[in-house]
């Protein structure tokens, strides 16, 4: 056990282990007249712990609370969900092991069954590929040498919501009064200025082809000085030297917004690839369970002009993994290093790895609930229990690191560290999950039946009429 970065008395602490760190960041959910924040506990732990449905009512049952308490604890409390996010966010940059690394932008989004819940509506699901009824959350993930976990989200909330004819449903889910509608991509771009405020230091960001295409946010990011790997469609349209713009004159003689470019046609990205000129590298990236990682990239300095004419220089990246090529904008120096370029690019797998783990091991998908501010608490549990898992994962490898003699005997050159699932399968020994008797399970059933039976009731009250 030892000799693999396990110690059984660190196993056997972590539970009280748990304690000890809910205990520091429990105190942020409490309000000024009641503690609340054994509820959050009992919710912590059960995402941390339980297998299947995580929904606020099986948690409350794990714990043995009333489902209509922590219903409350979760819809209604006034506790501060930015606050709690706000301290883990702190801890993070007082690791040093986490210094310097990268932060990486996406969204998830959640299937829901009709359009009450905060935010949901129909709307792209890009987990299933197809426009759904579903809630779409906007996520920071923060990575450093493949450690990585949540740093923070926000509900993305449709244009709809802010219509006039929504007034009655934005009350009934009580979305704050200072939201208004933003897209997804001024919500990421809040977000990472946030965290470039808050001094959190950091490479590079990078983010998919929904928000790597925005010219407006690889300019912001430009101006913030921050170096971004922003993800682009195969047909955006580049050029492959300065592009000369010629404006059309308005009426009074001076120049429209309207342009056309002398001398040069644009090329797609995907363009770029067939170019006879294109060098093909293969770099050697970093170790994994599967073998080295190789990947052939090639760059151009490229030119990209805006809708209103700006003309911006930038290097495109392009990345082989046979079959499929990915097309890459980035700002950095053009003297820098391809592999460092590529290494920084191939950063975004882990944003994937952390809304995967997030969704199947802490259950992040399971919400359900009708509130913004159920929304905005369970995000702050769930980045809370992923940096327990972070948390606990840096200590071990300091205080107990593999036996080297393992790479000799098994002849590799590296070990796998320890997953989130690892982690919670240990936790889920010290502290096992309750087993429900005969009796309680059949109460269960009952109450799902009658839930189903007043639910097909109440529809068809509705589709009677009065």
């Amino acid at each position: 056990m030892r000799r693999w970065g396990l110690s059984s008395e660190a196993i056997a602490d972590l539970g009280d282990r748990l304690q000890r760190f809910w205990g520091y960041y429990g105190q942020w959910t409490r309000t000024k007249t009641r503690d609340t924040s054994p509820y959050g506990l009992s919710y912590v732990s059960g995402l941390l712990r339980m297998k299947g449905s995580r929904t606020m009512a099986e948690l409350a049952r794990e714990a043995q609370v009333a489902e209509q308490n922590m219903q409350h604890f979760m819809s209604y409390s006034p506790w501060s969900g930015r606050v709690l996010i706000a301290e883990v966010q702190q801890a993070m940059m007082e690791r040093p092991e986490l210094q310097g690394g990268m932060l990486i932008l996406d969204e998830s989004a959640d299937e829901k069954s009709g359009d009450s819940s905060a935010g949901a509506g129909r709307q792209h699901n890009g987990r299933m590929g197809k426009v759904d009824e579903c809630q779409v959350g906007v996520y920071l993930v923060y990575t450093k040498h493949q450690h990585w976990t949540l740093w923070d989200g926000c509900l993305f909330i449709p244009e709809k919501w802010f219509s006039a004819d929504a007034a009655q449903r934005r009350t009934k889910a009580e979305i704050p009064n200072q939201r208004h509608f933003q897209t997804k991509v001024e919500l990421g771009w809040q977000m990472i200025e946030q965290a470039k405020a808050r001094g959190l230091t950091f490479e590079a960001v990078a983010f998919d082809s929904l928000y790597g295409r925005s010219y407006w946010l690889r300019e912001r990011c430009a101006q913030a000085s921050l170096e971004y790997y922003a993800d682009i469609p195969n047909n955006y349209p580049l050029y492959r030297e300065a592009p000369v713009l010629e404006f059309e004159q308005g009426k009074r003689g001076k120049p429209t917004r309207k342009f056309r470019i002398i001398g040069q046609e644009a090329l797609q990205a995907a363009d770029f690839a067939r170019l006879p000129q294109t060098v093909w590298e293969n770099i050697t990236l970093r170790p994994t369970e599967r073998g080295q990682m190789q990947v052939e990239f090639a760059r151009y300095r490229v030119w990209t002009v805006t809708s209103t004419g700006t003309v911006r220089e930038e290097t495109l990246l392009l990345k082989r993994e046979s079959p499929s090529i990915r097309y890459v904008l980035t700002n950095a120096p053009p003297s820098t290093p391809l592999a460092i370029l590529a290494d920084r690019k191939c950063q975004r797998y882990f944003v994937e790895r952390s809304l995967q783990d997030a969704k199947s091991e802490l259950g992040m998908a399971d919400f359900q609930a009708l509130k913004y501010r159920a929304w905005d608490h369970h995000l702050a549990l769930t980045v809370v229990a992923s940096w327990f898992i972070a948390e606990t994962r840096l200590d071990w490898a300091a205080e107990f690191p593999p036996d080297s003699q393992l790479l000799r005997e098994y002849e590799t050159d590296v070990l796998p560290r320890l997953s989130m699932s690892n982690i919670c399968e240990l936790l889920r020994a010290v502290l096992p999950l309750r087993q429900l008797s005969s009796q309680e399970a059949a109460a269960l059933v009952i109450q799902h039946l009658d839930n189903r039976t007043r639910s097909r009731c109440s529809r068809l009250r509705k589709h009677s009429g009065p």
